[in-house]
């Protein structure tokens, strides 16, 4: 199956679904409908330059939109009709793209799908507010739906999304402590766990109100969690393959980038492991400098890829999905959706940007 087509094909629903639920140009009835009516007086122009239109800066960048792609494959897979849940499939993937503005402030990165980061056009605090204001606008969505699901429906909708929103938080607690306190030793597990609740957490998201709303059982629901977790940790461990070795330009981000943030990779954990005694001191050097001369970077994945650090990752990411796809398969009926399902596990950890 061609997952590029099917992205292409669902985007433009999904990018609708989206300025419905985050209206790209406010009136007052807009954002009245966001924030209630005021007591005052609304500054239109404030909330419209502030948070709505830092937000669609990034949001008409691109990006694959994959994870409400994901919810509507998982909930078509256990039986709805993926066409009535558009709207609700857009809850991780506003989340999403608030974490890259503020994850963007943390890293003090430069470049964010081709162009200037938002806090490097509108500032930090524009850049914090407004990737803030994506982590709650989604929840107005779920409170539209009193009138189409039963109360313990949407009460486990919310409990879904205030769980994972909460392991993003300590993902990128992690990730964050870590290239900041380089000479604390990382396992390869304590990694996997971080991309779990970093990366893991919204494609989790996404599986688990996908087969929420189309009344899959507690138990399949799990599954579908589990499935996709394991896809979102493979996709992270090839996102980070790609920061060193991907196409710079429709990539998106500087190359080298988490050499520059020190960040501890699969990649780097294998290769401070694997490769000879002065690489490894070279490698731990390069990134306690947090540096981006470009000579260094490349320094530093040379000895990645001396260690067959950009091998082994591949290979985890592969025999990761196929682990996880053996495990949620025979929750599935035969069928278009699922397999599907199953190109899409693997288109994202095959992608070469």
């Amino acid at each position: 199956m061609d997952i590029e087509r099917l992205l292409a094909r669902n985007r433009p629903a999904i990018d609708h679904a989206i300025e419905k639920a985050v209206p790209k140009t406010l009136t007052r009835l807009r954002l009245q409908s966001l924030v209630g009516k005021p007591r005052y007086a609304f500054a239109l122009q404030a909330a419209q330059s502030s948070v709505h239109e830092p937000i669609w800066d990034l949001l008409e960048r691109g990006g694959k939109r994959w994870r409400p792609t994901l919810f509507l494959l998982i909930a078509e897979a256990f039986g709805a009709h993926p066409k009535k849940l558009v709207d609700l499939s857009v809850l991780p993937e506003v989340v999403h793209n608030g974490t890259l503005m503020v994850d963007d402030v943390e890293d003090n990165s430069d470049l964010r799908r081709g162009k200037p980061c938002i806090h490097k056009l509108f500032g930090v605090d524009v850049a914090i507010n407004a990737g803030n204001a994506m982590y709650f606008l989604p929840l107005l969505v779920l409170q539209k739906q009193r009138k189409r699901f039963p109360a313990s429906t949407l009460l486990a909708a919310y409990e879904i999304y205030s769980r994972e929103m909460v392991n993003l938080s300590y993902g990128q607690g992690f990730d964050i402590w870590w290239h900041n306190h380089q000479q604390e030793p990382v396992t390869e597990e304590e990694y996997l766990q971080m991309c779990a609740f970093k990366t893991g957490t919204l494609a989790r998201m996404a599986a688990k109100l996908g087969a929420l709303f189309a009344n899959a059982s507690p138990k399949n629901l799990e599954l579908a969690g589990e499935f996709a977790e394991s896809i979102g940790v493979a996709f992270q461990i090839q996102d980070d393959v790609l920061n060193l070795v991907g196409k710079e330009g429709p990539y998106g981000k500087e190359i080298g980038g988490d050499i520059s943030e020190g960040k501890r990779t699969l990649l780097t954990l294998h290769a401070l492991q694997h490769a000879s005694l002065e690489g490894r001191r070279h490698l731990l050097t390069i990134l306690e400098l947090h540096t981006k001369d470009p000579q260094k970077i490349r320094q530093a994945i040379q000895i990645i890829e001396g260690a067959g650090s950009i091998n082994y990752a591949k290979q985890f990411a592969r025999q990761l999905v196929l682990k996880a796809w053996k495990k949620f398969a025979p929750a599935l009926k035969k069928g278009k959706a699922k397999d599907a399902l199953e190109a899409f596990a693997y288109y994202l950890i095959d992608r070469e940007i």
